[in-house]
């Protein structure tokens, strides 16, 4: 028996741009996570590196423990071993940051689940080195929050301007602009973005 397609499609297909954009890809899903600060660590890591740059060094950091590390074995690391692995010195100790934060504070998935995006963005940027965006990554693909927009997403803002013809004259206009068409999008903001990205990938 065949499932049917999420409510996201029919929803956002009554927006006639993005309409075009979802009839030429596959549905998306939305999975989640469970291991939340580890999640958290790998969205630093990778920040301004290429994929494969970044897949390299989360091997590398992975391979130091044999699997996936607890926050104790990671504030046991010295930093200079995580630097010999391809680390900045400000990622390795954002890193530790995490990791301690998650040890004091608790970083949960059920302790998570239980807040509100906005209530998470605060918690969570409160840990030197974690901005707002990676908190939104987190939000999407860890805690599988559908209604997600991460307007300073370069990938998001080309794809919008190039569906939308946007211009990037003003960034405070351009901004505000997204920000409108994104609000008709809700409840499914996330899934939208998931397609722009692929939208983007494909161009």
């Amino acid at each position: 028996m065949k499932s049917k397609p999420h409510p996201y499609l029919e929803y956002l297909s009554k927006d006639k741009r993005l309409a075009k954009v979802l009839a030429s890809h596959q549905p998306m899903q939305l999975k989640r996570g469970e291991n939340v600060w580890l999640s958290l660590a790998g969205s630093v890591m990778s920040q301004q590196l290429s994929v494969r740059v970044a897949s390299v060094i989360r091997s590398r950091f992975l391979a130091l423990y044999e699997g996936e590390p607890t926050p104790e074995q990671v504030l046991g690391t010295e930093l200079t071993t995580l630097r010999a692995i391809g680390f900045s010195n400000a990622k390795a100790q954002y890193v530790h940051n995490i990791a301690l934060f998650s040890l004091e504070q608790g970083m949960a998935l059920d302790q998570l689940q239980n807040m509100t995006d906005p209530e998470v963005i605060a918690y969570l940027t409160q840990i030197k080195g974690v901005g707002r965006w990676t908190v939104e990554m987190l939000l999407m693909f860890t805690l599988g929050r559908e209604d997600v927009f991460p307007a300073d997403d370069l990938g998001i803002q080309q794809a919008m301007m190039s569906i939308y013809r946007l211009k990037n004259d003003d960034k405070k206009v351009l901004r505000a602009k997204m920000e409108k068409i994104s609000a008709k999008w809700s409840p499914y903001k996330t899934f939208a973005c998931m397609h722009l990205w692929r939208y983007k990938d494909a161009g």
